[in-house]
This record gives C-alpha cells, structure tokens and sequence, in this order.
C-alpha cells in the first residue's frame, strides 16, 4: 500500500509541476513575480481548464500525502 501512494505521489507531483510550467509560460516575468496588476483578466478556454487541473492535481497531492502518513 505504501509504495503504491509512493508512486501516485510521484506521477502527481511531475504532473503538477508539468502544469504549472505550461500555466506560468505565457506570462512574463514582470506578473509572474507580482507585478502587472494593472488589468484583471479572466480565465477562459484551456486557461481555465489548466487552472481547474491544477486545482485537482493539488487536492490528489494534499490526499495522498495525508494518506502516506498515516499508513506510515
């Protein structure tokens, strides 16, 4: 049991740092590090959906990582 929740916890972390790399690639540097406030925009399209994954993959990281420790 315990290496399974091992391997889930490395195909959610690599696919949640892959979707964070794709969700940060168009911003520039000046918004990616606080600035660039100045506008609100909307998520739509495939940015919402690469929002909600990542949502998701966090929750599946936050739930297997629990789950190691107490089967620890």
């Amino acid at each position: 049991m315990q290496q399974t929740l091992v391997i889930i916890q490395i195909i959610v972390s690599v696919s949640l740092i892959a979707v964070i790399l794709i969700q940060a690639k168009g911003v520039g540097l000046g918004r990616a590090w606080g600035g660039g406030g100045e506008f609100y925009k909307s998520r739509r399209g495939v940015e919402k959906v690469i929002f909600r994954l990542t949502v998701v993959l966090v929750a599946l990281f936050l739930a297997s990582s629990i789950l190691g420790v107490i089967y620890l």
